[in-house]
């Protein structure tokens, strides 16, 4: 690295360091980042003296958020079936990812610290692991640096980059690049990542592709998908129904416009519509809408839903149980800036899916569209051309949904083999502690 970025880079994980000592609490996700930072080398420290098994090697995944758990998860869960004497360790960044960690069969959780020399230091003496590997890109200079300097072997998994990402500019592929140079197999998801993570300073011999454990994810999630639970039983219905996703008042303009004059045309289509955040002030603009509309609105889980026109989703962590009841799905973020949620869940059931205009940066979306398994709209008439088309031919949308289950179905096998990328890290390991 630059010594004069390592010094700023330095500087400011120091200056993160002292703002989680003395900022205030609060419950914005900047305050529940450094609130939960607090005390963290004393948490990993007690745990390195009652729960770290010397004598076992030590596998410590690190994903920063929710969805690069997610890609995660599946290689967590081989190696608990496949490996039960290897110790697991995860961490994230984001408070987000909290109660996703909680929910994961691993030996040690928390949050990552920031990336300073000491917080460096102090996890690696707490964790003593054999190998650490990142999930999807983020690596951490610092703690790469530290752990390489002790033979911990390194890896990435499930990488990607898009063309356009900013960690191609020159500061942050000057800040970054040592660190990604350091790593020892990388399982890039396609041939173009690859390329453009090479170009960012990974060796070449050390990359493979591997694939998105995210398709192994979704597809057994979907095969799990109890359809007799409470949550699906009540609302099992012959209506043509469509389950819209992850939505954003800026999708919701567009797709509620759509849906009033789709009604228009097939009275008993129903919506089923979980927006990405459900918080009251989200909430309340839908039920407003459907009342105008003269649609029966309930939310999920109270009497009355089975009938409703719309079921509206109060609570997160259920959608994708959801999209088993999609004849057909919208999946939000096409029309927001944070840019489109996950298209693969609704297509691992087998429900052709659509989508905004701002989908360019997503792979998988790219594939559903070049194998005719989903479709984009940018108006509400675009929006409203497809959703007919879908709900009012059952052959149509029966073959659309056929395609978008084929494209999930050809990216499986990635867990896999990032489970065996994983586990020969652990094994190069051992091999250097023997040499």
């Amino acid at each position: 690295m630059n010594p004069a970025l390592r010094l700023g880079y330095r500087a400011a994980g120091q200056l993160a360091r002292g703002l989680a000592a003395v900022a205030p609490r609060g419950d914005s996700k900047v305050a529940r980042a450094l609130a939960a930072r607090r005390g963290i080398r004393d948490r990993f420290a007690a745990w390195g003296r009652t729960g770290r098994d010397a004598s076992r090697p030590l596998l410590w995944v690190h994903a920063p958020s929710v969805g690069e758990g997610l890609q995660a998860r599946p290689v967590l869960e081989e190696f608990r079936r496949a490996r039960p004497e290897v110790q697991l360790a995860y961490t994230h960044f984001s408070p987000s990812a909290a109660s996703f960690a909680a929910g994961l069969d691993v030996d040690f959780r928390d949050y990552l610290p920031f990336d300073t020399v000491g917080d460096a230091r102090a996890v690696l003496d707490a964790l003593r692991p054999t190998a650490l590997v990142f999930s999807k890109l983020d690596v951490w200079p610092l703690l790469v640096e530290a752990a390489a300097g002790r033979g911990v072997a390194l890896g990435l998994i499930s990488a990607t980059l898009a063309g356009s990402s900013s960690r191609r500019a020159p500061v942050p592929s000057a800040l970054l690049g040592g660190a990604y140079a350091r790593l020892d197999a990388v399982g890039a998801i396609d041939p173009e990542d690859a390329a453009r993570l090479v170009a960012l300073g990974v060796r070449a011999g050390a990359v493979s592709i591997t694939g998105d454990t995210r398709y192994d994810q979704v597809w057994a999630r979907a095969q799990r998908a109890d359809r007799d639970s409470p949550i699906l039983a009540p609302l099992r219905s012959t209506r043509p129904t469509l389950v819209a996703g992850s939505t954003w008042p800026a999708d919701e303009g567009p797709l509620l416009d759509a849906w009033a004059a789709l009604r228009a045309r097939l009275p008993e289509a129903r919506l089923v519509v979980a927006p990405h955040e459900p918080t009251a002030d989200h909430l309340a603009p839908i039920e407003r809408w459907a009342s105008r509309a003269g649609m029966r609105l309930a939310r999920l889980g109270v009497e009355g839903a089975a009938n409703a026109d719309v079921v509206l989703v109060d609570r997160v962590g259920v959608l994708g149980d959801l999209y088993a009841l999609a004849d057909a799905a919208y999946v939000g973020g096409g029309f927001h800036a944070a840019g489109l949620h996950s298209v693969l869940e609704p297509a691992a059931f087998g429900a052709p899916v659509l989508f905004g205009p701002r989908h360019q940066a997503s792979r998988d979306a790219r594939l559903l569209l070049q194998a005719g398994g989903g479709a984009t709209g940018a108006t509400s008439a675009e929006l409203l051309e497809r959703l007919s088309a879908w709900l009012s031919d059952v052959g149509a949308r029966r073959a659309t949904g056929a395609r978008a289950r084929r494209v999930v179905e050809e990216g499986l096998g990635a867990a896999r083999r990032s489970y065996a990328l994983a586990d020969g890290l652990l094994a190069r390991s051992r091999a250097a502690a023997t040499c």
